[in-house]
Formats: C-alpha cells, structure tokens, sequence
C-alpha cells in the first residue's frame, strides 16, 4: 500500500501542470495554452510525425519524454524561451524542481522518471533529439495559427527562432521536417508575424 499512496500522491501533484501557463496562445487565440494542453499535444505530434523520425526510434520513448518534460515547472514555472534573463538560471530551477518532484514516487520510478526528464534535457538520444525537435515546432505553429501574436508582443525574431530550432533539434533533424520548418518561418515573415533579422 505504500507504493501505491505515493503513486497516488505524484499523479495528484501533477494535476498541478494545468495551472502552468505558456506564452504560447491556443490556436483560436482565446486564451495562453497551459502545459498540460502543450504536453499532451506533444505526444500527438510523436504519433502523427512518427514517420519523421530516424529509423530505429523508439516512439513510444518520445512520447514518455514529451508528457515527462515539463512536470519539473509545476515548481519552476514556466520559462519564456527568447527570456535571456529567465533562462540565466532555469536549468539550476528546473533540477531543484525534478529532485523535489520525482522523489515523490516509489525510488524505481522515481529513477526512470528522472532519468527520462534527464534524457530529453540533454539531447542525446535519437528519441530526444526527435522530441525536442517537435517542442520546437509545436509553439511555432502555434505562433502562426495566432499570428504571431506573442512574437510580436515580445519583439521575437526570425533569426532567434531559427537559432533555437537548429540548438534544439532540427540542426539533426529529418529534411522534409527542416523544410517545413523554413517555409513556415518565411511565411510568417512575409505575413508580418515574425519580425525579419
């Protein structure tokens, strides 16, 4: 009974992924889209993008990582990604984070669930790498659907977009995937969503 309560405990703390909101908008622009909507959708993109990923990958892996990532900002919050200032110490949050949160759980899970969330912040793996890369996508599409609404509120850049995809996946990532990601950047440049530079 006692593993038992404290998986019971961790799932009920991590209820709490529900009041972490993003920058980024749902797509119908009517509110910020909290981090257990991203999450999830994430995981959608793993099975729908599935054949995008080098062969070998273990997608059920990825979809781990992406529903693991950010359960460390329940404590940590959520941190802006072109926010130099917030970043400065995020990984140093995002650890204390992930010690208090997985030690809730029985210490066999408590270890694969950590070494998971360790996995996807280091990008190592094919299945992170893949992950990352659509943690990448996921808000950008998000931020065309809106406009670029929340790019142009926090004067973003093409430049700066691009060079957080390449840092964070796409650089090792499938052509077709590199592609679309280019054409939409340019798009949202050509519309006025994405401030040119």
């Amino acid at each position: 009974m006692e593993k038992l309560k404290k998986q019971i405990e961790f799932l009920k703390e991590i209820d709490k992924l529900k009041e972490i909101f993003r920058q980024s908008l749902l797509a119908d622009n009517s509110r910020h889209e909290n981090d257990a909507e991203h999450s999830w959708h994430l995981a959608m993109f793993c099975i729908i993008l599935g054949e995008y990923a080098p062969d070998g990958t273990d997608i059920l892996k990825c979809i781990k990582l992406v529903l693991i990532h950010d359960l460390v900002e329940i404590y940590a919050g959520d941190t802006y990604l072109y926010d130099e200032k917030g970043n400065a110490d995020k990984a140093d949050r995002e650890k204390a984070a992930a010690d208090k949160l997985f030690s809730i759980l029985p210490s066999h899970q408590e270890k694969e669930i950590y070494s998971l969330w360790n996995e996807f912040e280091e990008r190592k793996t094919e299945e992170s790498i893949f992950a990352n890369m659509l943690d990448r996508l996921q808000p950008i599409m998000l931020n065309y659907l809106t406009e670029g609404k929340m790019w142009i509120k926090n004067g973003v850049k093409k430049s700066q977009v691009l060079e957080k995809a390449m840092n964070m996946g796409f650089s090792q990532g499938n052509e077709k995937l590199q592609k679309y990601l280019l054409s939409l950047l340019d798009e949202c440049v050509e519309k006025g969503y994405l401030i040119n530079g």
